[in-house]
């Protein structure tokens, strides 16, 4: 489990296909990984498989692959990390469990005063979950819902301390990036699904 709260930003230094699937080699300031360990990049935990002085390995597997944009990531490519939450850390973000929900794309990009505003367009379904001033995990960043600026997109506000220790900096309009819903709506959503379609079926209005 992390808080979506970003400690570091990696650089991928290199890209192989092996057994693991998909291997990554990320350079860190990390100098105290263990094998098997988990570790949100970019919002998708990851299993550490190799590790030294300032890097370390993970594979994604072909469902990962089909879920994120990691099978596009080449060398050079930056990426937030987290390492998993302690029992008794400081949860200063949110619950986030490291599995992405989607792939969102950046249809804009503003600054207004101290803050950046950016807009995602959300893959079909995730709107549901996100409520004004709700949370949201993009790129493995814990953040704040803005508004809801239309039936399937989602605005944000950016402080400026996120926007420099983390990639988004690096991204633009149209880029592509990971989102993970809040777990608490997931639930929820679940749990209420029966009532509601039997609701719909009687006829009856839970709008």
């Amino acid at each position: 489990m992390f808080t979506g709260l970003v400690d570091d930003v990696g650089t991928i230094t290199d890209v192989a296909t092996t057994a693991a699937g998909r291997e990554l080699t990320i350079a860190t300031h990390y100098d105290a990984l263990v094998e098997g360990e988990s570790i949100a990049v970019d919002g998708a935990c990851l299993t550490v498989r190799a590790h030294g002085p300032h890097w370390f390995t993970v594979g994604a597997v072909v469902t990962t692959l089909d879920r994120t944009t990691i099978g596009g990531w080449t060398v050079g490519r930056r990426v937030n990390l987290e390492r998993a939450m302690r029992l008794g850390d400081r949860l200063g973000g949110h619950v986030v469990q490291g599995h992405v929900d989607g792939v969102a794309r950046v249809t804009g990009i503003q600054r207004r005063g101290d803050a950046w505003l950016v807009d995602l367009a959300l893959p079909e379904g995730l709107a549901a979950l996100a409520v004004p001033h709700g949370s949201i995990t993009v790129d493995g960043v814990s953040l704040t819902v803005n508004h809801l600026p239309g039936p399937d997109a989602v605005g944000l506000s950016i402080i400026e301390y996120t926007w420099r220790h983390t990639t988004f900096g690096d991204r633009r309009e149209g880029d592509a990036v990971h989102v993970e819903m809040d777990v608490i709506g997931k639930y929820v959503q679940r749990l209420v699904a029966p009532y509601a379609n039997r609701a719909a079926a009687a006829g009856v209005d839970t709008a």
